[in-house]
């Protein structure tokens, strides 16, 4: 699989923020390991939020998926882009609400 300039840069900045993230982890392990299984909980939460947020989407939306506006090659169609946008930001926001609920409700 051939990945083009974007996914390669994808791929190194998410490399630097998991990185960060350990270097956060292993200083709470330092000053309080106590808490390292709590930081686990939560992060098992707010994953299983966004898992749940996803299918919500796809229950509510059956016919109005994002992968329905690409073609076979992964282009999006003529004449559905703005369709396409909206049917992408509309489960990025149910997404971000179910993981909202979950993390405000801790």
């Amino acid at each position: 699989m051939k990945l083009d300039k974007f996914s390669r840069v994808t791929r190194v900045r998410m490399l630097w923020c998991a990185v960060y993230a350990l270097a956060g982890l292993a200083a709470v392990w330092a000053i309080s390991p106590q808490q390292l299984p709590v930081i686990v909980y939560k992060i098992n939460l707010i994953l299983l939020a966004s898992v749940a947020g996803y299918w919500l989407d796809r229950w509510a939306f059956p016919y109005a998926r994002p992968d329905r506006f690409l073609t076979p090659d992964g282009e999006v169609k003529v004449n559905h882009k703005r369709v396409f946008g909206a049917a992408l930001l509309r489960r990025a926001i149910i997404m971000a609400g179910a993981m909202l609920a979950v993390g405000m409700g801790l």
